[in-house]
């Protein structure tokens, strides 16, 4: 049985304060029944590592950079993440994908990076509106697949999210249907490239306006693991919600 996950993307928002907010979801969950991740920004990582040490709420990177060490200003790579207490790494959000030109074989090698660091890896893809109007969406999330997913990826390294770029923060939501096509997609992908075994085992994630309203129907989807959410996570009392939808599926 693969195991749920409710992972939390705070993206660039959050300073000391918001650590509040992390200690309180400890609190709401001191043994939670499914994986709960929150990927802070890099200033509040290896704090909140601390607020979560000995808890079942675990921390990681909103991204990494593909080289170990070196003349990379700003960056961060896999190894400093782990260093600083995270398990997991984002990797290939729409948001890097657009606002930093990066490309299937960035993310891939990334990937590589992350997974060689003990890292688990959550790869991103999805499709544009336009991509989703023109019916491209399922050639869309393949290639990204194809391009992003390194050969190397197991259960216990990869996690997929298919989050549909129109639906990020703006409210809109794909139908139950739509979801349920696209996760059905991504696993027979996985089965057909790695073997049932990887290809079952590997957890996919739905991420796109996910809210305690629409979280429980959304899990009832099929190859629904759990959620990649946003602006949902920042706070405790929202992502309790979600949390527990996940809990009840």
């Amino acid at each position: 049985m693969r195991r749920k996950l409710a992972a939390g993307n705070w993206k660039m928002n959050g300073t000391t304060a918001a650590l509040s907010e992390l200690e309180a979801l400890t609190r709401a969950f001191p043994s939670p029944t499914v994986d709960v991740l929150i990927c802070p920004p890099a200033t509040l990582l290896h704090r909140a590592a601390e607020a979560v040490r000995g808890t079942g709420i675990t921390v990681g990177g909103q991204d990494c950079h593909a080289a170990t060490s070196g003349a990379h200003t700003g960056d961060i790579s896999a190894d400093m993440l782990v260093d600083a207490g995270a398990n997991t790494v984002i990797l290939g959000h729409s948001e890097r994908r657009e606002d930093h030109d990066e490309q299937n074989e960035d993310v891939r090698a990334k990937a590589r990076a992350a997974m060689d660091a003990g890292l688990k890896a959550i790869i991103c893809v999805g499709e544009s509106l336009e991509q989703r109007e023109a019916a491209n969406t399922l050639e869309i999330i393949g290639g990204q697949m194809s391009g992003s997913i390194p050969d190397q990826s197991t259960g216990e390294n990869l996690i997929v999210a298919y989050e549909p770029i129109w639906a990020i923060g703006t409210g809109k939501v794909p139908t139950l249907n739509e979801i349920g096509e696209v996760h059905d997609f991504i696993r027979a992908r996985l089965e057909r490239r790695f073997g049932e075994g990887v290809g079952r085992s590997v957890r996919l994630l739905y991420g796109g306006s996910v809210k305690p309203s629409n979280a429980a129907e959304i899990f009832g989807v099929s190859n629904v693991d759990g959620a990649l959410v946003g602006g949902a996570s920042l706070k405790a009392a929202d992502f309790s919600g979600i949390v527990e939808a996940l809990e009840k599926t």
